[in-house]
């Protein structure tokens, strides 16, 4: 089964966010961008503002969707993730479900080990960011 999912690729002082998922989850330790699943009865932007406030408490003010991406990943799991860029919000960012985070120029972000659902965007930031 496809899932939905959104990508909030927050951008600030000519840097990204990059993430780390937590030892122990699916995908484990892998760098991607916060976001998470689109729930039933959900839009993509009510998605995209729920889960920034739950893993980073920030209130994001200014949001654009930049790409969509679909995904199929070895153990089967298959995605579609809507990439938005986050270029203002409220709070944080604090780290409340991340193993790590770091803030990445646009052209180093595929030095780290990327989840290969990100890597397209990735590869595409140094030009959007221009």
């Amino acid at each position: 089964m496809t899932k939905h999912v959104v990508a909030g690729i927050l951008y600030r002082d000519e840097r990204v966010l990059l993430c780390q998922r937590k030892r122990g989850s699916r995908y484990e330790l892998f760098w991607e961008f916060p976001g998470g699943k689109v729930e039933e009865n959900e839009t993509a932007d009510a998605a995209l503002i729920r889960e920034l406030q739950e893993e980073l408490s920030i209130t994001i003010t200014s949001f654009t969707p930049l790409r969509e991406y679909k995904t199929e990943y070895n153990d089967g799991g298959v995605f579609i993730v809507t990439f938005y860029l986050v270029t203002q919000w409220q709070g944080g960012p604090h780290n409340n479900v991340f193993e790590d985070m770091k803030w990445c120029t646009p052209t180093s972000v595929l030095d780290y080990n990327v989840l290969e659902g990100n890597i397209p965007i990735c590869k595409e930031l140094p030009k959007l960011l221009k």
